[in-house]
C-alpha cells in the first residue's frame, strides 16, 4: 500500500496586515511532521505556494528547508514532490534541486524545458515523477505539471470552434504529461496528477486568491483529467474542497486560514491510500488553530463597542496566540479617533487589532447623479464639499469641518498670490 499525503499552499512569509504568520507556520510544520511519522506517510505532494512571493524574507526559506531536513531524519525514505504556485518563484524553486535530491525532494517549480535543438519543448521526463512505498517498491506515478503561466503552454493544432485556446492549451499539456507517465506505469501503480489552478464550480475566497490564467472565462473543467487518473492533488484555492462531483479530483486547501474571510474554513491536509494502483481511502486530517480569527460586525458604534468590552478571553487559554480582530461597523459620519476609542475598548484583552472596516450611510450617488443639469464651475468649493459630504454620509457637515475647509482655501489662495 501507497499513504501520500497531500497538503498546499502554506504561503511560507505571509503577514496579516502587516502581522506575521511565522508562529502559526511553526506549528503547523511541527504537526505536519509529527503527522506524517504517526500515520506512517510514504508520500508527501506539495501543490504549490510553498512561499507567499516570488521573493520570501530569509526566515520563510529558513522554515521551509529545516522542514524538509527535519523530515528526512524522522521519516527516513519517505518521498516529497513539491511543484511552484503562482506566488512562487520556479526558478528559486528549481535552485536547490540538486542538493534536495539527496533528502527524496523533487521540485518541480516551473516546467522544464529540453536543451539542445528542440529547447522549446517541454522536457516531458523531467515532470514524470515516481512514489515509492514503504517496502521501496514504486506504488504511484505522478504527472507533475505546476503552475502554468499562458506562455508556458504547448501551441495547439486543429481547434475546434469556439473553444478556448488557453484551456485547450492546458489540457493538451496534460495529454502529454500523461502519456509520458502511462509510458513508465504499471497495472500495479496508481496514476496521479499535479496542478495549481482555477477549477470550474470551485469556490474562491475573494480577499486572498485571484482567478488565474485569465479569470472565469478560462476556468478549467475537470474534463483535462481522464477517467484514468486515480487522483488530482491541487493547490491555488484556500478551502478544502472537491471539484465538480468528482471526489478524487481536490484542493486540499491552506493549512492556515489566509484572511478574514477564511475564518469558517476547516483547514485539513487529504490523505489518501492507494493499493494495487487503485486510490482506497481518502480523508481529510483537520489542522489544528493556533490563531484564532475573530470578525465583529455592527450597525453603530456603540453596538461594537459595547460588544468588544464584552469580548471574553477564555478562548485564549492554553498554547494559542494572540485572536486577530477585525471589527467592521456602519458609521452615518465619521468618528474622530475611532481606533483609539475601538482600543480603548479592549483595554485588558489581548487581541490583535488587525483591521477596522467602516461602511458609512450616504446614498453614494456621484454628484452628476445627484445634481443632474448643473455644472461644477457654478458651485462654490464649499458647496462641493457639502455635497460630497451628503453624498457620504447623513446630515450636514460639522462646523469645525467647515472651519478647516476655509482655511485651507485660504492657504491655497495665498500660496497661488504669491
Amino acid at each position: 500500500m501507497l499513504r501520500v499525503l497531500h497538503t498546499a499552499d502554506w504561503h511560507l512569509g505571509h503577514s496579516l496586515h502587516g502581522h506575521s504568520r511565522a508562529h502559526e507556520h511553526a506549528k503547523f510544520l511541527a504537526w505536519l511532521s509529527e503527522t506524517i511519522v504517526a500515520e506512517r506517510v510514504d508520500a508527501l505532494i506539495i501543490a504549490g505556494d510553498v512561499f507567499d512571493g516570488a521573493n520570501p524574507p530569509t526566515a520563510a526559506l529558513k522554515m521551509y528547508y529545516e522542514f524538509l531536513a527535519d523530515l528526512s531524519r524522522l521519516a527516513p525514505g519517505i518521498d516529497v514532490l513539491v511543484i511552484g504556485g503562482n506566488h512562487d518563484s520556479a526558478s528559486r524553486l528549481n535552485a536547490p534541486e540538486a542538493l534536495l535530491s539527496v533528502l527524496g525532494v523533487y521540485v518541480v517549480g516551473g516546467l522544464v524545458r529540453r536543451s539542445g535543438d528542440d529547447a522549446h519543448a517541454v522536457d516531458l521526463q523531467k515532470l514524470v515523477v515516481p512514489l515509492t512505498d514503504a517496502n521501496g517498491e514504486v506504488g504511484a506515478i505522478v504527472a507533475a505539471l505546476p503552475f502554468m503561466r499562458p506562455a508556458d503552454l504547448p501551441a495547439v493544432t486543429n481547434i475546434a470552434e469556439g473553444a478556448d485556446i488557453l484551456i485547450e492549451g492546458v489540457r493538451e499539456a496534460y495529454r502529454q504529461v500523461l502519456e509520458e507517465a502511462r509510458r513508465s506505469k504499471t497495472d500495479k501503480q496508481a496514476l496521479i496528477a499535479t496542478g495549481h489552478c482555477y477549477m470550474v464550480g470551485s469556490q474562491i475566497s475573494e480577499m486572498s486568491e485571484r482567478r488565474v490564467l485569465g479569470g472565469n472565462q478560462h476556468a478549467l473543467p475537470d474534463t483535462i483529467f481522464p477517467d484514468d487518473v486515480d487522483y488530482v492533488a491541487l493547490g491555488h484555492l484556500h478551502k478544502a474542497q472537491r471539484v465538480g462531483r468528482r471526489e478524487n479530483v481536490r484542493y486540499s486547501g491552506s493549512p492556515i486560514p489566509l484572511s478574514m474571510s477564511e475564518q469558517s474554513y476547516k483547514h485539513q491536509v487529504v490523505l489518501v491510500d492507494f493499493d494495487d494502483g487503485k486510490l482506497v481511502k481518502r480523508r481529510g486530517l483537520k489542522v489544528p488553530r493556533t490563531t484564532e480569527l475573530i470578525r465583529i460586525q455592527g450597525e453603530s458604534l456603540d453596538d461594537v463597542l459595547a460588544t468588544l468590552e464584552a469580548l471574553d478571553d477564555v478562548h485564549l487559554i492554553g498554547d494559542l496566540a494572540r485572536p486577530y480582530l477585525d471589527v467592521g461597523l456602519t458609521l452615518s459620519s465619521p468618528v474622530v479617533n475611532l481606533r483609539e476609542k475601538i482600543e480603548n475598548a479592549l483595554a485588558g484583552k489581548r487581541p490583535s487589532l488587525v483591521k477596522i472596516s467602516v461602511t458609512y450611510s450616504g446614498d453614494r450617488k456621484t454628484l452628476s447623479e445627484a445634481h443632474s443639469g448643473e455644472k461644477l464651475a457654478d458651485l462654490l468649493p464649499r458647496d462641493v464639499l457639502r455635497r460630497r459630504y451628503l453624498r457620504d454620509y447623513e446630515g450636514e457637515p460639522p462646523e469645525e469641518l467647515l472651519e478647516a475647509f476655509a482655511e485651507l482655501l485660504d492657504a491655497v489662495a495665498q500660496a497661488e498670490s504669491r
